[in-house]
């Protein structure tokens, strides 16, 4: 068995620096206090004679597990026969990407331990994708694949791939499980590792023979992570400086990131913004951590994200960044992102803090508890006297709002606009429902366009920019919320890599509905070739318009769903709410937009903040004491 140690959790440059204690920020009191691992779910199990695959199954139902995505191959099929008999659902999906990606929509959707199984050799590399997109994004899931049998093992047996080996930096932790008699604990330690600290994938390799090892089996187990303490409670000092600097700034901005939702901490992120009435911007891995609607959210910042947001972290004297990361996304040309600003670093994982950008006030801790502590520091400020005057700063923001909406035109060749569809999409569907993009135009779209009001609302591939991503992903979130509407906005690119998925929705139950943006092209690396590369439309064109191949409302049908297509702007509203009315099938919808539709506003990448175009050819303007 594989154990984790302060060497090996650190396999990564993120991990290797995981173990720092930047300026002194983490309080010893508070590090002492950090709970001791304990088992995910108090369950217990008199001790029964099993197979490890049965032992593997008992261990995954002591963990409250309730559903799992997979395949069965020959090196995991032992841990099939047990699972046939078990309380844990078992989703035969199409591919092993789409276990991963289904895994994580669940995880995503539900605040669970997303699970996928798969085999030895191919089935496990093709977790690869998936994996990797949990890890730049932080959600806790657990990937179980089969091994050849260990004798076999560096033998280059049939269907073996070191996939420990080949998953070490896009991991949390990872295991090769050596004997059965380890297998609770193995999966214990897993879960523990994957859902608490700063949340990750975790991968556990069984070989076959230990899966088809006598054992026995008893619960709960007890944890052995030497050196795992994540910590939760922020040192005091840095809570009150952070405090004092905000109380003093006069162009303070939240900055805020996904790490905010993985804590469950909206609702103290809305105290203290009100508290303090500083402005609020949420990155694409953040929205719905802070109403899109209230007064003080200036929207997304970024690349693609709002002037005012933008310009408020640009200008800013003070950025105080809760759960964020500093992505290369945000910053533009890191050398010139807000140059006259103080920053305040809060995060789980120490290796995020200055890793990017210096950071004048670390602070390392559990967003929920940063946040709770810091509105009792500000709240100390201000009964002190000390409260900032923002006055002049909302104004230069509200006249930046005020000039520079968030919009779109019209095609001039009289096709579907996108943006039209996906914010007629969000108005009727309305901010209950749970909303997951692919990666491309239709993503930021979404982004623009949908207002989300409450958080796990909203579900992408933000820091892998994982193609084919979105079908699974709602396939998985509606499973963990079935009370919930789920709707995927996909491309028509992306949407050809993972849509066989609809075939596992429509067998097992699962209505799913499908906004395919097809604009007949891979429509974001369109927009580059129009923008960088003088219109040289090399290998974009998909022929879903010129050629209609696939016919989207054909294979929707051929996958066992209800297909639909719209292909102007009157019948939007009576499509979605056809697709609306339909609750008994996934529903797919072919949205026939035009090709030349553009994401605006754009920070060109490797470009400064600085040089944001609102529209094409079109620079904001701003006073001459400003950018």
């Amino acid at each position: 068995m594989t154990r984790p140690t302060p060497e090996t959790l650190a396999h990564t440059a993120r991990r290797a620096r995981a173990t720092a204690d930047p300026a002194g920020t983490v309080d010893p009191a508070a590090a002492r206090a950090a709970a001791t691992p304990a088992v995910p779910a108090v369950r217990t199990a008199a001790p029964a004679q099993v197979s490890g695959a049965g032992s593997l199954v008992r261990s995954l139902e002591a963990l409250g597990v309730d559903v799992v995505f997979g395949i069965p191959g020959g090196a995991i099929l032992p841990a099939y026969d047990p699972l046939y008999d078990s309380t844990v659902r078992h989703i035969l999906v199409r591919h092993e990407q789409g276990a991963g990606h289904a895994a994580t929509g669940y995880a995503q959707a539900t605040g669970k331990v997303g699970v996928c199984i798969a085999t030895s050799g191919p089935g496990a590399t093709n977790l690869v994708t998936p994996i990797a997109d949990a890890y730049m994004d932080s959600v806790a899931m657990v990937a179980i694949t089969g091994q050849v049998a260990r004798p076999s093992i560096g033998t280059d047996a049939f269907q073996e791939a070191d996939i420990q080996g080949i998953t070490l930096p896009i991991t949390k932790h990872n295991f090769l499980v050596q004997t059965a008699e380890e297998i609770p604990q193995v999966l214990a330690e897993a879960f523990h590792l994957a859902s608490t600290g700063r949340p990750g994938p975790v991968l556990v390799d069984i070989p076959k023979d230990v899966l088809q090892a006598s054992t026995t089996f008893s619960w709960p187990p007890t944890l052995d992570l030497p050196g795992y303490r994540p910590t939760l409670h922020p040192h005091g000092k840095q809570i009150r400086e952070a405090a004092r600097l905000m109380a003093a700034a006069r162009r303070p901005v939240l900055y805020v990131g996904g790490g905010v939702l993985k804590a469950g901490a909206t609702d103290g992120l809305r105290r203290l913004a009100e508290l303090t009435g500083i402005p609020v911007v949420t990155t694409l891995m953040a929205l719905g951590a802070f109403p899109d609607s209230h007064q003080q959210h200036l929207g997304m910042p970024g690349m693609h994200g709002t002037v005012a947001a933008v310009y408020g972290l640009q200008k800013a004297d003070l950025i105080v960044a809760l759960g964020a990361r500093f992505d290369d996304r945000v910053t533009g040309k890191l050398d010139s992102f807000a140059p006259d600003a103080a920053v305040v670093h809060a995060d789980i994982d120490p290796a995020e803090i200055g890793k990017n950008r210096h950071v004048d006030v670390p602070i390392v801790g559990d967003a929920k508890h940063v946040i709770d502590e810091l509105i009792a520091a500000v709240t100390a400020e201000r009964s002190a006297g000390h409260t900032a005057d923002l006055g002049d700063w909302w104004t230069q923001l509200d006249d930046l709002r005020n000039r520079y909406p968030l919009g779109y035109d019209e095609p001039v060749d009289g096709t579907l606009s996108p943006q039209y569809v996906i914010k007629r999409l969000g108005e009727i569907v309305g901010s209950d429902a749970i909303f997951v993009a692919g990666v491309g135009q239709h993503q930021m779209w979404a982004s623009q366009f949908i207002s989300y009001e409450k958080p796990y609302t909203w579900l992408n591939s933000g820091g892998l920019g994982t193609m084919g991503y979105a079908v699974p992903a709602a396939m998985g979130a509606k499973v963990g919320k079935p009370d919930t509407v789920v709707w995927a906005v996909d491309g028509d690119g992306c949407f050809q890599m993972t849509n066989q998925e609809l075939a596992t929705c429509a067998l097992e139950g699962i209505p799913v509905k499908i906004a395919v943006i097809n604009n007949g092209n891979l429509g974001m690396v369109r927009q580059w070739q129009t923008l960088f590369y003088n219109e040289r439309y090399s290998n974009t064109e998909l022929g879903t318009h010129k050629h209609r191949i696939p016919d989207f409302v054909k294979l929707a049908e051929a996958l066992g769903c209800v297909g639909l297509r719209c292909e102007s702007a009157a019948d939007v509203d009576k499509t979605i709410a056809a697709a609306m009315e339909i609750n008994d099938a996934p529903v797919v919808i072919d949205f026939v937009v035009g090709k030349d539709a553009m994401v605006w506003p754009m920070v060109a990448a490797g470009t400064s903040n600085d040089e944001i175009m609102f529209a094409r050819g079109v620079r904001p303007v701003f006073d001459e004491d400003d950018i």
